[in-house]
């Protein structure tokens, strides 16, 4: 487990600033205890200094994981955030979107979110800003980009696509299946 390059963490802040603004700060100096990002097999994790300084006594290719994972780095160097994230994104986005009941599970499946689909959607989101979808009851399903700006999404017709799918809780049930 490695710090960041100076590279590395601007690519992972500039994806983190898509969802939460300047509250990507929030993240490392905390109230409570400072927490960091760090690479591990092209995995970013996020974690405490004491889990950092409790690490320390693992040799490297036995360390798993250790914190938060909140991404991944791709063959090309691009980073993609996961679901594991979505507390941290859910909990200082900036951008929200809400989608109704009957639009929940297929958001769930790996689909877009459609303007049939919208309850609600935060005042001013740009087009390709960082949204994280919630159910109707305030529950965070996933995250992913508008397709969209809200002043759009008024004069749209109903099966234009609103939000554009990255990531959702079903995840875990889908790679779970994909293994068995």
């Amino acid at each position: 487990m490695r710090p960041l390059t100076d590279e590395e963490t601007k690519v992972v802040f500039e994806k983190l600033t898509k969802f939460m603004g300047q509250d990507v700060a929030r993240l490392i100096d905390r109230k409570d205890e400072r927490h960091v990002f760090r690479l591990h097999k092209n995995r970013v994790y996020y974690l405490s200094e004491t889990q950092l300084f409790s690490s320390s006594s693992f040799a490297r290719d036995k360390l798993l994981a250790l914190g938060t994972l909140f991404g991944k780095f791709t063959k090309s160097g691009k980073f993609h955030l996961t679901v594991h994230c979505l507390d941290f994104l859910a909990q200082y986005a900036k951008y929200k979107v809400w989608v109704k009941a009957n639009s929940e599970m297929s958001f769930l499946y790996g689909h877009h979110v459609t303007k049939a689909g919208l309850g609600r959607i935060t005042e001013g989101t740009p087009q390709y800003g960082g949204v994280v979808v919630y159910s109707m009851s305030d529950v965070p399903l996933g995250f992913g980009l508008a397709a969209q700006s809200t002043a759009m999404c008024a004069s749209l017709e109903p099966t234009a696509i609103v939000v554009l799918h990255q990531g959702d809780v079903g995840e875990y049930l889908r790679s779970e299946q994909e293994m068995n």
